[in-house]
C-alpha cells in the first residue's frame, strides 16, 4: 500500500521578511517623524530665544536655532555637490585656453583660497611660474628691470618766523 506523506509546512521567505520589517519599523517611523521633530525643535528654540532681553544675544539665538534647524533639511538638488562642482568648472569656459586652465586649475583647490561669501567674495590665487626660453642669441640670461629711484628726502617744513 502506498501512503503518502503530508509536507510539513516550513517557515517561508515571507515570513522571514514580514519580521525584519517589524523590526526595522520603529527606525523607518523616527525617520519619517525627523523633519516634524526638527520644526517642533526649533519653534521650542525660537519661543526659548524670544524670552532673551538683550537684542544681540536673541539674534544669535535665533540665528543658531534656525541654523540648526535648516541643517536638518534635505539639501536642493541645485545645491548638491556635484551640480555645485560642474558649476564652477562652467565659470571658466568661456576664457581664453592658457587662462582655462588656471581657472580649472583653482577650482579643483590649488592655490591658496581667502575671502568668504559672507565677507563679499572667496578669492583664490594659484601662482604660476613660468621658465623663458634661451634667446636666440644663445643666452640664456634675462636682464630685470632696473630698481625704482629711490625716494625724495623729505624736507621738515621750516618754522614761522620770529617776531
Amino acid at each position: 500500500m502506498n501512503t503518502f506523506r503530508t509536507p510539513r509546512p516550513r517557515p517561508s521567505h515571507a515570513l522571514l521578511v514580514l519580521t525584519a520589517a517589524l523590526v526595522c519599523l520603529p527606525a523607518m517611523a523616527a525617520e519619517m517623524n525627523a523633519p516634524r521633530d526638527a520644526k517642533l525643535r526649533y519653534q521650542r528654540e525660537s519661543a526659548a530665544c524670544a524670552r532673551i532681553a538683550e537684542h544681540g544675544a536673541r539674534a544669535n539665538c535665533l540665528s543658531e536655532a534656525s541654523t540648526r534647524y535648516h541643517s536638518t533639511l534635505p539639501t536642493p538638488p541645485e545645491e548638491a555637490p556635484q551640480v555645485l562642482r560642474q558649476n564652477a568648472f562652467k565659470r571658466c569656459e568661456p576664457l581664453p585656453d592658457e587662462l582655462r586652465r588656471d581657472c580649472v586649475a583653482r577650482m579643483q583647490g590649488q592655490g591658496t583660497v581667502s575671502g568668504s561669501v559672507s565677507g563679499g567674495g572667496i578669492y583664490r590665487e594659484l601662482v604660476t611660474r613660468e621658465v623663458l626660453a634661451p634667446a636666440a642669441g644663445g643666452t640664456s640670461e634675462v636682464t630685470a628691470p632696473p630698481p625704482p629711484p629711490p625716494p625724495a628726502p623729505e624736507t621738515a617744513p621750516s618754522p614761522p618766523p620770529a617776531q
